[in-house]
């Protein structure tokens, strides 16, 4: 047959159907019906807010409102007559950084930021986490530009100033009379903050500090609010007294003059388009010596005096260093929790889709099956809403333990909030591609959020700490409590290590469902990973060193061991503040589904961790019965997923079309309204 004659008999087929195919007929067309008339409701979505938000809920719920009433933040109708805000990403780079600065200025006018940095105490502490929280849920660049001016800059002034500079800066700041600014980050040293190249020296004839660029590598880079708003920063610096260098500090320089002029012997220029966070405005700066008044080096570590003396109560220079690195630690808090809220915005849009789209039929005629209700689909959804559960929890702990800092805490307090913001940013970017995914086409479109939240919170993963370094710190961190231990004979009594004074966990060698499901097997199962990881990277890291290797690159050569151990510490810290949170609640359908939860959790993190396997903690049998047992809890929790994603208590406006009548906001009659 030739392919001419092949081709005619195969088109002839598809317009003139054997009679036995004609019970199959045209399906009607597809309606929208809200997923609340036939998901159920089977816990109180307040009484879980309440353990999620954790603080702050009628703060929270006003700055929504706030931002729903003005057209500031770009209110858009759907289709369906709901109006939803979010930024407009089509607009120009500049645009969006003179939109980001107009929403700061309205906040303001509003009173969003009193008391940000002039009122003490956990309840200002807390308040001010609430209202960043929610600015980040409406937009990252906005969160942003208030972390670098109030977190950083002004979180500078409070950490390493004394009341001289507290009395001439902290009012202003929160007033935005001035607008701060933080240049640590250079062109040639990110993450190591100790190595950077900018040089303040003193003039004691002048009684000035005198700052300069002394080559390309040592510009100010990535410096959030310098090209355009900022009129002071915060420099970082090495102090060169009389010809020793006395380590990094900071220092306050002003950079524009209050019409906007940059001010002389400086130079700054715009780090350009990004692939996110184009509202703000990235800028780099070069000092050509300089000058600035003694009073300007902020000394609550060290001082210089009107001779030139250098003073500090912190003679160990590592110790001075560390000191440096304080607000660094509010970022981190910062970081974990707004990568959390980016998860809970993606899994509510996708999740919701999920409850309202289908897609094939099982048998010929029969309905279309919703997305939720495949298998694969929940694999790929409810693990991850788990997680974030978990990880809400996490940061909450985190958020607590940070605004009732001690310092006898500062230890915890850095190792954990490493741990959590490597985690947790790993974590929402993850979620958000998945969500992206689990949403087909419509999750490409720029008002449904999820793509674009892709881009704009990737930066997430470097900044403030490159995620892989932050990981070695904490493996490091737990090392050195390992070394101490054994050195001085004594038990754990830090970093959640108590666990290795007692007798090893024991893994049962057939694990039922029961016991998957019980608090003491997944427990017990994270400590023997943290505990045998930490024995294993203590003695490569001492093998090494016999073999003539100095310690740190003992440690460098090590990082698969690391990096293993990073995330053992952190997954079981994450387990422990779940099982804690869990307990607070009483018997009933709350606490049931957190069980729910609380297990795929753990059992997740069982099936996706290699070194269950690797290391033998788990044999074959036991992850088959770990993956027979996440799908199993995939079904249970389906009938959960509206009620747990209604209960993030994110408002309709802030999440997307595509979460509800998504054929509506696409019909003709959306276009001609448009």
């Amino acid at each position: 047959m030739d392919r001419v004659t092949w081709r005619t008999q195969v088109l002839s087929n598809h317009l003139h159907r054997p009679a036995a195919s004609s019970a199959l007929t045209a399906n009607p067309c597809l309606g929208y019906s809200p997923p609340e008339l036939t998901e159920p409701f089977e816990f109180n979505t307040k009484e879980m807010r309440k353990l999620l938000d954790h603080h702050n809920l009628e703060e929270r719920d006003w700055l929504f409102g706030l931002m729903r009433q003005s057209k500031l933040f770009n209110p858009k109708e759907a289709g369906d007559g709901r109006v939803f805000v979010s930024p407009d990403y089509n607009q120009s780079m500049e645009q969006q950084r003179e939109m980001t600065m107009k929403r700061i200025e309205y906040l303001l006018d509003r009173g969003v930021f009193k008391g940000w940095l002039t009122e003490k105490g956990v309840e200002a502490e807390l308040r001010k986490f609430a209202l960043l929280e929610v600015s980040g849920i409406y937009d990252h660049s906005l969160s942003v530009k208030l972390g670098v001016h109030f977190f950083l800059w002004g979180g500078a002034i409070l950490f390493f100033g004394t009341k001289r500079h507290h009395d001439k800066w902290l009012r202003d700041t929160e007033n935005y009379a001035i607008k701060g600014c933080f240049a640590m980050t250079e062109l040639g040293h990110g993450s190591n903050v100790r190595g950077i190249e900018t040089v303040t020296t003193y003039d004691s004839k002048t009684g000035e500090f005198v700052i300069n660029t002394p080559c390309e590598s040592a510009q100010k880079y990535w410096i959030g609010g310098a090209a355009n708003h900022a009129t002071h920063t915060i420099v970082f610096s090495q102090l060169n007294i009389s010809g020793t260098n006395q380590g990094v500090h900071a220092f306050i320089a002003q950079i524009r003059d209050e019409n906007g002029n940059i001010c002389p012997n400086i130079r700054i220029a715009d780090c350009g388009h990004k692939i996110g966070l184009n509202g703000v405005d990235n800028g780099r700066i070069w000092f050509d010596n300089m000058r600035i008044p003694r009073e300007n080096l902020l000394n609550s570590v060290a001082d210089v005096t009107a001779e030139g003396q250098y003073l500090s109560a912190i003679k160990d220079p590592d110790q001075r260093f560390a000191a440096f690195l304080a607000p660094l630690t509010s970022g981190r808090v910062t970081i974990a929790t707004s990568a959390i809220y980016s998860a809970k915005i993606s899994l509510a849009i996708a999740i919701r889709y999920s409850l309202t789209r289908r897609a094939f039929s099982l048998t010929p005629n029969g309905p279309e099956v919703l997305l939720l209700d495949y298998p694969s689909h929940q694999h790929r959804l409810l693990p991850l809403l788990a997680k974030t559960y978990a990880m809400t929890f996490a940061a909450n702990h985190l958020k607590t333990i940070y605004v009732g800092r001690t310092p006898e805490s500062s230890k915890i307090i850095h190792v954990v909030s490493s741990a959590f913001k490597a985690t947790l940013t790993w974590h929402n970017m993850r979620t958000l591609q998945e969500c992206r995914e689990a949403c087909g086409g419509q999750g490409l479109k720029t008002e449904n959020r999820i793509g674009n939240l892709k881009g704009e919170f990737d930066v997430q993963s470097t900044f403030e700490g490159d995620n892989n370094v932050l990981m070695q710190q904490v493996s490091k961190a737990l090392l050195a409590e390992f070394i101490t231990a054994q050195k001085k004979n004594q038990p754990f009594k830090a970093l959640g290590l108590e666990h290795m004074n007692k007798p090893c966990p024991v893994i049962p060698p057939h694990l039922t469902s029961s016991t998957l499901q019980s608090i003491e097997f997944q427990m017990d199962a994270f400590c023997l990973r943290e505990r045998d990881l930490l024995n294993r990277f203590a003695l490569e890291v001492s093998q090494r060193q016999k073999q003539g290797e100095s310690k740190e690159y003992s440690v460098l050569l090590s990082y698969q061991l690391a990096e293993d151990l990073g995330r053992a510490f952190s997954d079981r810290t994450i387990l422990q503040t779940f099982i804690d949170v869990e307990a607070t609640v009483p018997a009933g359908s709350l606490k049931n589904v957190l069980a729910m939860l609380r297990t795929m959790y753990a059992l997740i993190c069982l099936e996706e961790d290699v070194t269950f396997l690797r290391y033998g903690y788990l044999s074959t049998d036991n992850v088959s019965a770990v993956q027979k047992e996440v799908s199993s809890l995939c079904r249970e929790l389906r009938p959960h997923a509206l009620t747990l994603v209604s209960s993030f208590g994110i408002p309709d406006a802030f999440l997307s079309p595509i979460a509800f009548n998504w054929i509506e906001s696409n019909s003709w009659s959306s276009v001609q309204h448009h």
